[in-house]
């Protein structure tokens, strides 16, 4: 019986993917093999003995103690794509609405007067809140995975001209953007050229304060930033001068704080990028399945901090060993198995910067005793065994 602990609250359609015959499922499991996650923060949370892998219920994991999961051997998993429709939705909403204040209007609307005549006050003040279409503008997006092809596809269907920029963009995701979107070989171009500029990168060492006072400096006069990413994908002082001096006409940001909240010309939404029952579903699906895979098959897929390794089954037993990325490892273990007369029916091995796993397909039952020895070998950081009879 596998054990699987929720931290916040999944979707049904998810957990009722779980046989409930193999596995208990709730926020009270104890010692359990998996983690099912949303928003929570786990960063502190003093990780159970047993636990194998977690799985965030959507795209960013940086409530998740990725280093300390990797030296333990616990498989991070995320839902990359599974809210990509909701975002997209309010990335494209978002635009009209640094473009056209419609929040202004509409609030300007509800504090006028009952007594007076609505329509002809409406026609002297709305001129007050005009603003630019989107069609035949230019949109810059930083990021074109799941998300960022997205909203750049549906731009170009509103008629904008679209660059890109993504200098880790996979040729999967090359084959989904449309063929009229320019590629930016430099951040420069999108800087100097584009009329909106969309953020959808993740925060990295490298990429926080990606927007700062000098990025800032080289843009558009009037330039209308979005960012559904990551706050700290923004140097807030930065963008405070900019916004005061008119540089950037509207920031619409999905990441309040009290510091953005005092600036100028600022839309700060309540985090609702992948706030959707759609979208909360499909996370919630994706999730739970990625854990299944890895606990009944060995199988990774769109884990953070491991490689992606899709196994063939084809023994009586897998033995799944998380590892360092180190020279002689693969000898090691299969030395270990064939010592013991155990064949070796199918291997699947990679890795991902320093570390390695390896899924041994094995004719047999392999002893405790060998894999007592295996998690005594220098780099080995877990080994598991699953029975595929």
């Amino acid at each position: 019986m596998y054990k699987i602990k929720t931290i916040n609250k999944i979707a049904a359609v998810g957990i009722n993917h779980f046989d409930p015959s193999r596995y208990e499922v709730g926020n009270d499991v104890e010692n359990p093999d998996a983690i099912l996650v949303r928003s929570a923060n786990m960063l502190d949370m003093d990780l159970p003995v047993n636990l194998k892998a977690i799985a965030r219920a959507g795209a960013g994991v940086n409530n998740i103690p990725i280093d300390q999961c990797s030296k333990k051997g616990i498989v991070v998993f995320n839902t990359p794509g599974a809210n990509a429709n909701a975002v997209k939705e309010l990335a494209i909403a978002s635009a009209i609405l640094t473009s056209r204040d419609i929040i202004g209007g509409v609030n300007w609307v509800k504090k006028q007067p009952l007594d007076i005549d609505i329509a002809k006050e409406v026609e002297n003040g709305k001129k007050a809140f005009a603003g630019p279409e989107l069609f035949g503008k230019k949109l810059g997006v930083f990021g074109l995975g799941a998300i960022g092809a997205m909203v750049a596809n549906t731009a170009v269907e509103l008629g904008m001209e679209v660059y890109g920029y993504d200098p880790y963009i996979t040729v999967e995701g090359a084959w989904r953007l449309y063929h009229s979107i320019r590629r930016a070989a430099d951040p420069k171009i999108i800087y100097e050229t584009c009329d909106y500029i969309a953020l959808h990168m993740p925060v990295t060492a490298e990429t926080k304060g990606f927007i700062n006072a000098k990025v800032l400096d080289s843009m558009k006069d009037g330039v209308r930033i979005i960012n559904l990413s990551r706050g700290d994908l923004v140097n807030n002082p930065d963008m405070a001068a900019a916004l005061e001096s008119g540089k950037v006409a509207c920031y619409l940001t999905d990441f309040p704080s009290a510091e953005i909240m005092q600036m100028k010309n600022v839309i700060a939404v309540p985090h609702l990028g992948a706030s959707t029952p759609e979208s909360e579903d499909n996370c919630a699906v994706m999730a739970v399945n990625e854990l299944i895979d890895y606990l009944e098959n060995g199988n990774i897929k769109n884990s953070v901090n491991f490689p992606d390794v899709i196994n063939p089954k084809g023994g009586d037993e897998s033995l799944c060993v998380i590892h360092e990325n180190k020279p002689n490892m693969l000898a090691q273990i299969s030395s270990a198995l064939s010592a013991e007369g155990l064949n070796i029916e199918n291997l699947s091995s990679r890795s991902k910067k320093d570390l390695g796993y390896s899924v041994f397909e094995i004719i047999g039952k392999c002893p405790a005793a060998v894999v007592e020895k295996l998690k005594a070998v220098d780099g080995i950081i877990r080994v598991t065994i699953i029975n595929n009879r």
